[in-house]
């Protein structure tokens, strides 16, 4: 049994978990203000399309120069967290809207959400970890700062 606490995902493997799941978090910059939103959404491959309706969420997303995708589980023995990074797109075609509508998108809130928005993920990554009994501090060797 591997010993490491912490473990790095796969590019692979953190596609198939943004695929697997439906639910997850956006979080973006806009000037000095830090956004961070929940969404529920549909992934392939390297695209997170979702839904919304006009408001502060579409807007910040559209104007973000950068808009992190994040996702994570917390079980009994392990834990994980994916992360991924992009830019988002409204979705205006109507080739492109067809599609979108036809995704197994399913909001958690009852609420009218015509806009659609798709993030290119340009990077992706991920971290599990091991969830055991917190190591004794006096076991481990203190480290001197001025070495």
């Amino acid at each position: 049994m591997d010993q490491q606490p912490v473990h790095e995902i796969s590019e692979a493997e953190c596609h198939k978990l943004f695929a697997a799941f439906e639910f997850g978090r956006i979080a973006f910059r806009v000037g000095e203000l830090l956004e961070v939103f929940p969404i529920n959404y549909h992934a392939d491959g390297r695209e997170i399309t979702f839904r919304t309706a006009p408001g502060t969420k579409l807007a910040g997303v559209l104007l973000a120069e950068d808009v992190v995708f994040e996702i994570d589980h917390i079980g009994a023995k392990e834990a994980w967290s994916v992360i991924g990074h992009g830019k988002a797109r409204r979705l205006e075609s109507s080739d492109e809207v067809e599609a979108a509508s036809r995704l197994p998108i399913h909001p958690l809130v009852p609420t009218v959400k015509r806009e659609f928005v798709r993030i290119d993920l340009t990077r992706v990554s991920g971290r599990r970890f091991h969830r055991w009994a917190q190591p004794d501090p006096d076991a481990e060797p203190l480290v001197d700062s001025t070495d």
